[in-house]
This record gives structure tokens, sequence and C-alpha cells, in this order.
């Protein structure tokens, strides 16, 4: 399936239809954006799981998508690997074609709504913005992650440094010879 993820308007009908692919990042032109602005390196293919029904005018897409990536700590800047995962639905509705469409005020099950002309859905595009949905913006290696110290950038999840206490001893040293006058 790959980027080339298109299905025939016509294949889908009241029966749910059920699609598996593995296929790697690289077949995502999105996917492969972020990986070179640096954000993050797939080390896994992206596998995905659709399920398609055409009910009540609309088709109802849902899905699971999973892969591995590699991250680098905003706090500590060590390397780790964090597993993507992802449940969605989203429903497709034919376009009409009309202008009105861009004005409509959306109710919330719209907000999951994706138009789609042709005979063909091609589902490329939401498989990568669900995997982009799950890549952290400030990814952290662990939730309490010390990262690194100021002043002289040692790893504090590794090696406790003392440049704090020293810093909170000078800041209070000119007190030291502060009296009050009575």
């Amino acid at each position: 399936m790959g980027c080339n993820v298109k299905v025939r308007v016509a294949d889908i009908t009241e029966k749910e239809k059920v699609l598996e692919s593995r296929s790697p990042a690289t077949d995502y032109p999105t996917l492969m954006q972020v990986q070179e602005d640096g954000a993050c390196t797939f080390l896994e293919p992206i596998d995905v799981t659709l399920s398609m029904v055409n009910e009540y005018g609309h088709i109802r897409v849902k899905g699971r998508v999973e892969t591995s990536i590699g991250l680098k700590c905003s706090r500590c800047l060590s390397d780790y690997t964090a597993d993507v995962k992802s449940n969605f639905t989203i429903f497709f509705t034919r376009s009409t074609g009309s202008v009105e469409e861009d004005e409509v005020e959306l109710a919330e099950e719209d907000l999951l709504s994706v138009t789609y002309s042709g005979d063909e859905l091609d589902l490329a595009d939401e498989i990568a913005e669900q995997v982009l949905l799950e890549i952290p913006y400030k990814p952290l290696c662990r939730e309490e992650c010390l990262g690194l110290c100021p002043d002289c950038g040692s790893d504090r999840n590794i090696n406790p440094c003392a440049c704090a206490e020293k810093q909170a001893t000078m800041a209070f040293s000119s007190l030291r010879s502060f009296k009050v006058k009575q």
C-alpha cells in the first residue's frame, strides 16, 4: 500500500472492508520531511490497519497506525526510542463542489470529516497525519528527566553536580554581612 494508499470508492460497501499494510516511512513524503528536519528518526516501517464501511451517505474509516521512532530528549539531549500508536476514525463525504461548503459552521462530528472527489480515497495523508500527531513537540526521555546542568553541562541524570548548591550559597553570600538596625 505505502504512499499509494488508495481505495476505490465502489469497493467500499455496507460490508466492512479491512486492509493491512506495512510500508517504510520513505513512502510518506510528509514523514520524511519531519525526519530531515531532525524531529525524529523512523526506526521501523509504518504498520497500518484500516476498516472501511459505506454508511449513511459517508464512508467511515477506522484505523490504527503503529511504528517506532528515535527521538532526542529536549532536557538531557540523550537519544531514546518511543512507540507511536494511534487509533482514529475519519468520515469521508463526497464533495459537492459548492463554495458554501467552506463557509458552513462545523459540528463536533464534522471535525473528523474529510471531503473527497473522484472514484478513489487516497488515505496516505491521513495516515501520515496520525503519525505526526503522536510525535511529541518537546520529547522527554522520561517525565522526571533532570536535564543538563546550565553551568557545567553535566547530565544530571547520570552525574549530579554541585553547581546548583554553589549558586544557592553564592546568591545569598552578600546577605552574610547584612545587619538589621533596631
